[in-house]
C-alpha cells in the first residue's frame, strides 16, 4: 500500500468514526428531548456533511457497500 493510500484509509476511518460518534450523540440528545438546541442542529449539519462524504466514496468505488453498510449512511 502506498503512502497516499494509507493516508486515504486513515481519513476514511476517521470520517466513519466521526459519523458514528455524531449519530450517537444526536440519539442521546434526542432521548433527552433536546432536538431544538443549537448543539443538536449543528450536529445535524455535521452528520449530513459526513454522510455526503461517505456517499461520494461509494459513488466513486472507494468505499464498498459492506463497509458503508456498517454505519448505515442512507
Amino acid at each position: 500500500m502506498s503512502e497516499r493510500e494509507a493516508k486515504f484509509e486513515k481519513m476514511l476511518q476517521a470520517v466513519q468514526q466521526e459519523y458514528v460518534t455524531v449519530s450517537e450523540k444526536m440519539e442521546t440528545l434526542k432521548a433527552e428531548g433536546k432536538t431544538k438546541t443549537a448543539t443538536y442542529r449543528q450536529m445535524t449539519g455535521r452528520k449530513l456533511t459526513l454522510q455526503n462524504m461517505l456517499s461520494m466514496y461509494q459513488i466513486y468505488g472507494l468505499l464498498d457497500w459492506k463497509s458503508g453498510a456498517k454505519i448505515n449512511i442512507m
